[in-house]
């Protein structure tokens, strides 16, 4: 009889130990960049909300939005997705500085 405590595959035979892959374990090094561009992201924010302030007072003076700032900016929000998205790992591209920046 066997131990009701080892698996079994139904058949009387000990069901084989689930054996870790290698790329199965915790990412160390990919939490370490991820905790790296977090940081890189908040700043990212931040900039960007200060390019936004910016655009508000330059619309507020000339009447229209400055484009090259706008383009800038729509490049800055893609970067800050890039970051995001690694740190949730939504996609594993890494973001620049490692990959290219992203083109608006």
């Amino acid at each position: 009889m066997s131990d009701p405590a080892s698996p079994s595959n139904g058949d009387g035979t000990a069901a084989a130990t689930p054996v870790v892959q290698p790329g199965h374990s915790f990412p160390v090094v990919r939490f370490f960049y991820a905790f790296g561009f977090g940081i890189v992201a908040w700043l990212v924010f931040w900039v960007a909300v200060v390019l936004g302030i910016v655009q508000f007072v330059v619309v507020a003076i000339n009447g229209r939005v400055n484009e090259e700032l706008r383009s800038f900016s729509a490049s800055l929000i893609r970067y800050l997705w890039e970051l995001l998205a690694y740190v949730t790992f939504v996609r594993d591209d890494q973001p620049f500085p490692i990959g290219p920046f992203p083109k608006s």
